[in-house]
C-alpha cells in the first residue's frame, strides 16, 4: 500500500504544464505535520513527501501564471484527486466539487448521493472525486496566484 500511495503522489509532484490561455500551471504536493517546539509551542511544518501512510494530511498548491500577453477569460483549473486521498478542504476558495467523477459539478454542500435503498444523503468530503476552480474573471497578462487544498491519505 505504501509503494501505490508514492506512486499516486510522485505524479502530482512539482511540474509545469502550460493550459489554454497560455496560463502556466506548476502543481506541488506536501506533508503537513503540525510539531511542538521545546517552549511547548506549535508550529506546521510542510515536508517533502517522500513516503506517505494513511491519515498523514497533505496539502495540494496550485501555482498558476497567466504567460501570456492576453487576459485568460474564463480559465478553469479542474484536479482528480487521487484515489487515495480523501478531499478535506480547500479553505475559503470554495471551488466547485464532483462526486461522480467529473460529470457533474457543485458546491459540496448542494450534492447528494443516491444509496444503494434508493434514498439521498448528503454528499461528505470522502465522496469527492474532483475539485474544479471557474474563474470568474480574466486573469490579466502576467497576473499569477496560488490555490491550495488538503487531504487526508486514506
Amino acid at each position: 500500500m505504501r509503494t501505490a500511495l508514492f506512486l499516486i503522489l510522485a505524479a502530482l509532484m512539482p511540474g509545469q504544464a502550460l493550459a489554454a490561455n497560455q496560463v502556466a500551471l506548476d502543481n506541488s504536493v506536501f506533508i503537513e505535520r503540525v510539531m511542538t517546539d521545546a517552549a511547548g509551542k506549535q508550529r506546521v511544518l510542510l515536508e517533502e513527501p517522500k513516503v506517505v501512510v494513511p491519515g498523514d494530511k497533505l496539502l495540494f498548491v496550485l501555482n498558476y501564471r497567466n504567460a501570456g500577453a492576453q487576459p485568460a477569460d474564463k480559465f478553469v483549473i479542474t484536479n482528480p484527486l487521487p484515489s487515495a486521498v480523501r478531499f478535506a478542504d480547500a479553505g475559503d476558495t470554495q471551488p466547485l466539487v464532483s462526486i461522480d467523477g467529473g460529470r457533474a459539478w457543485g458546491r459540496l454542500g448542494e450534492l447528494t448521493v443516491q444509496q444503494a435503498d434508493g434514498t439521498r444523503r448528503a454528499a461528505q468530503p470522502a465522496d469527492v472525486t474532483h475539485i474544479r476552480w471557474a474563474f470568474q474573471k480574466p486573469i490579466p497578462a502576467g497576473a499569477s496566484g496560488k490555490l491550495m487544498f488538503r487531504g487526508v491519505v486514506k
